[in-house]
C-alpha cells in the first residue's frame, strides 16, 4: 500500500484494538481500488479519549474516525451534529469533520445489518422484528430497524431497564412505531434477532425458543466467533433463512465509505479483497 503526502487517515479508536478486523478490510480495499486512504488502529484510554479526537480532526488530512468499544457513547457529548440512528441507539460509531469545522456522528452497525437482511429479500417496511439484546449492538439494530420502517418492533433484554430505556428513545423518535417490551417469543415475527453475546462460548444457552420459529421467520446473528452458532444451526434444521454474524460487518462499511465520501464498494468486493486473519 502506498503511502504518501496525499494520504488520508481514517483513525480507528479504541481500547484495545488488538482485536479490530476493519483494517484487514478496509486497507486491502484502498490498495485495490487505487484510494490513497489508510485505516489506522489506535488504542486510546478512555481518560484519553476527548484530548485524542481534538487533536486528530486537528490534522488536516484526517478523514473521519471510526469508534469502537468503549468510546461509543462518550463520543456522543463530543459531536455537533448527532443522526436520529446515534439518538436511538445512545451511541455513535463513524465521527467525520465538515468544512465548517464541525464533527457529525453517525451509526452503523445497525444499518450494516439492515442492508444484509434486504439483501435477502425481506422487506422491512411495515414488517415486524423482534431484537433479544438492548446493549449496544441491540440498540443500534433497533435504531436502524425502525428507521426502515418496520411497523412492529419488540424488545427483550435480561436487564428490562435497558430494553425499556431503548423503547421510550424510540418512540420519541419514531412515533408511528408500535414498540413491545418484555417478552421474547419469536412467533409470528418477520426477523428475529440475537444482540446477546450468547453463542460466543460453548455451552451457552439458545438466546430464545427455536421450537417456536416459524420457517418464514428470518432469523439474524450478531456473534461473529462462529459463522452457523448453535441459534442459526438450530433455525436453519427448522428451515428458516439465517443470516450470518459477519454479514453485518461487511455490509456496514459501504455505509462508511459513503459516509466519509470514498467511492463506495460492494459487500461482495469486499469480501473478494479482505484479509481476515481468525
Amino acid at each position: 500500500m502506498r503511502v504518501d503526502g496525499r494520504t488520508e487517515l481514517i483513525a480507528l479508536i479504541g481500547h484495545p484494538t488488538h482485536t479490530v478486523k476493519s483494517p484487514m478490510i478496509y486497507n486491502p480495499h484502498f490498495e485495490a481500488a487505487g484510494i490513497n486512504a489508510l485505516v489506522m488502529p489506535m488504542g486510546c484510554r478512555p481518560e484519553h479519549f476527548a484530548a485524542l479526537m481534538r487533536s486528530l480532526f486537528a490534522l488536516e488530512n484526517t478523514r473521519g474516525a471510526l469508534i469502537t468499544m468503549p468510546h461509543k457513547v462518550a463520543t456522543l457529548a463530543l459531536l455537533d451534529e448527532a443522526s436520529v440512528a446515534v439518538k436511538v441507539a445512545g451511541s455513535c460509531n463513524a465521527v467525520k469533520r465538515t468544512e465548517d469545522g464541525r464533527l457529525v456522528g453517525d451509526m452503523f452497525d445497525g444499518e450494516g445489518f439492515v442492508r444484509g437482511v434486504r439483501r435477502k429479500g425481506l422487506p422491512l417496511a411495515g414488517a415486524s422484528a423482534l431484537v433479544v439484546g438492548s446493549g449496544g449492538v441491540g440498540c443500534a439494530i433497533a435504531a436502524s430497524l425502525a428507521g426502515a420502517g418496520v411497523a412492529t418492533l419488540a424488545l427483550f433484554d435480561a436487564n428490562a431497564a435497558s430494553a425499556q430505556a431503548l423503547a421510550d428513545r424510540l418512540r420519541q423518535h419514531h412515533p408511528a412505531l408500535r414498540v413491545l417490551v418484555g417478552n421474547k417469543d419469536p412467533q409470528g415475527f418477520d426477523l428475529v434477532v440475537n444482540a446477546t453475546p450468547l453463542g460466543m462460548n460453548a455451552g451457552d444457552p439458545l438466546p430464545l425458543d427455536v421450537d417456536r420459529l416459524s420457517p418464514d421467520t428470518l432469523v439474524g446473528e450478531v456473534v461473529m466467533k462462529a459463522e452457523m452458532t448453535p441459534l442459526l444451526q438450530a433455525a436453519r434444521a427448522r428451515g428458516s433463512p439465517v443470516q450470518i454474524g459477519t454479514d453485518m460487518l461487511f455490509e456496514q462499511i459501504p455505509a462508511y465509505l459513503e459516509f466519509f465520501g470514498l467511492p463506495t464498494a460492494t459487500a461482495d468486493q469486499l469480501r473478494a479483497t479482505a484479509r481476515l486473519a481468525y
